[in-house]
């Protein structure tokens, strides 16, 4: 039953069946997720290769969302492991549901820490009433969130810049502003070994990000950033074409994925 490519999440992994079993799929070769209602409690188990403890607790919702978006990114710690899990056609599917993972965890701040949010990757100071949505336009988005529940933004995976390469029709990711954009869906035009898929937004005129506030009215933060502490919902568009030509269509094949995310964390503590 080994398999080193995959991740396991394991509730109530603390003590009892839920430890064991922790232990077990770690033994032998998995990424193991173990959670628990006090993360202090698996501090043994953090030792282990190949685990991450992070708090999950049934009653809290938010804490649901950061052991999913955990046991999301655990396998692919470098955002270049990621790139290369979302190079064809058929996992522009999948390069969506991390997008919308990600994007849905943006404002995560557990312990309601002050002055929490980070400057932006392109050297834009941060402006804590935008909290952990820094960058929101039609091609680029910028999220933020306390994952590691620390009250530090900086620790792996807390601050995610996506970011649509018009010129390469590729989407980016970049990481904790370290190490430059990686592509994340197609690649440069230069490595066209590399190029299973084109995204092609720009050629449809479509715009990757749209944003919306609690009415379900569409807001434009892009020209006026003040109504990004609004956003209530953000749409994901990703139009994609393969690079080559189907020999059976003589075309090249054209999907559109498309999914809406409910950032709820960004909404202003009552």
């Amino acid at each position: 039953m080994t398999n080193s490519k995959k991740t396991i999440l394991i509730t109530g992994a603390s003590s009892g069946i839920g430890k064991a079993t922790a232990l077990r799929f770690q033994s032998e070769g998995w990424n193991v997720v173990a959670t628990m209602r006090d993360p202090s409690a698996g501090r043994d188990l953090e030792r282990l290769d190949r685990v991450a403890v992070t708090r999950l607790d049934v009653t809290h919702a938010s804490t649901i969302d950061a052991a999913i978006a955990t046991a999301v990114t655990f396998g692919y710690r470098s955002s270049v492991a990621v790139e290369r899990k979302v190079t064809a056609v058929e996992d522009a599917r999948a390069a969506l549901e991390l997008m919308a993972t990600e994007i849905r965890m943006a404002s995560y701040n557990p312990t309601f820490a002050l002055n929490l949010w980070a400057p932006r990757c392109d050297g834009v100071g941060a402006n804590q009433t935008y909290r952990g949505i820094q960058e929101a336009t039609a091609n680029n988005i910028t999220v933020q969130m306390d994952i590691s529940e620390n009250s530090v933004i900086g620790d792996a995976n807390e601050i995610i810049r996506y970011s649509y390469d018009v010129g390469n029709q590729r989407i980016t990711r970049l990481v904790n502003c370290q190490g430059g954009a990686q592509p994340f869906l197609g690649d440069a035009v230069a490595n066209v070994n590399q190029r299973t898929v084109l995204v092609i937004n720009n050629d449809l005129n479509i715009p990757v990000f749209r944003y919306f506030n609690g009415s379900g009215l569409e807001i434009q933060p892009e020209t006026n950033p003040a109504v990004i502490p609004d956003i209530r919902r953000v749409d994901i568009t990703l139009a994609v074409q393969t690079e080559h030509v189907d020999p059976n269509t003589n075309q090249r094949r054209t999907l559109i994925y498309s999914t809406s995310v409910i950032p709820r964390n960004h909404a202003p503590v009552m």
